[in-house]
């Protein structure tokens, strides 16, 4: 009979399941979005001994509206056109920072992050795409979604201190429907829509691009 390999060490198991939690962050559509992140965090939770965190999580994305009986997936639906698999991953990335498991690209340093803080509302009022992004901000600190402009994505920028709350730049390239063919977009980059501050009350931590305006689904009376 063929030897027996020794089981990994528990130090193993949580490497790899940090390395895939951040797989499934940034690549949520090759993963299988909400679902494969939510199965993830469990894991690492149940490793760590931690396991009622999440729930405390759970209950504070309910308080900031970011919760639904749909997941977070249902509190962007009001807000931004369809696909939201990158904005979905953005609301768990934050847990995931303050878990100490999110691993940055580029860290921003504290004057960075105080200067991008204070203009990003004057700078989104005028409608943007996704170069615009990056030529003033610089690298986010993770890009969850594909390097491809033909699809939608969203930009994170932090520092590494995990207390302080990520910043988000919503970015579509879809069709208009009835108006244009599905595939593909006509469009050779993403537009920006909104921006978004973690941590902030959901319905409020948004700064709409007047594209973002524009194309905000309609709010049921």
């Amino acid at each position: 009979m063929p030897a027996t390999a020794p089981l990994a060490s528990s130090e193993q198991i949580h490497a790899h399941l940090v390395a895939q939690l951040n797989d499934a962050l940034r690549r949520p559509g090759m993963w299988g979005g909400e679902l494969a992140i939510r199965l993830t965090l469990d894991h690492l939770l149940f490793v760590e001994r931690r396991q009622e965190a999440w729930g405390d999580e759970q209950r504070a994305l309910e308080q900031r509206t970011a919760w639904t009986v749909t997941g977070v997936r249902g509190a962007f639906e009001g807000v931004l056109p369809t696909d939201h698999g990158t904005s979905v991953a953005s609301v768990y990335a934050e847990f995931a920072h303050r878990q100490g498991w999110l691993e940055l690209d580029r860290a921003l340093s504290a004057d960075e992050y105080a200067t991008m803080l204070a203009a990003i509302d004057s700078w989104a009022s005028r409608d943007r795409v996704w170069a615009d992004v990056t030529s003033a901000f610089g690298a986010p600190s993770v890009l969850f979604g594909s390097t491809n402009p033909s699809y939608g994505k969203t930009l994170g920028y932090v520092t590494a201190d995990r207390s302080t709350p990520m910043l988000f730049f919503h970015l579509w390239n879809g069709t208009d429907l009835g108006t244009e063919p599905p595939w593909p977009p006509s469009r050779e980059q993403p537009l920006l829509l909104a921006v978004r501050r973690g941590d902030a009350p959901f319905a409020a931590s948004f700064t709409f691009t007047p594209e973002g305006l524009r194309r905000r689904p309609e709010q049921e009376e």
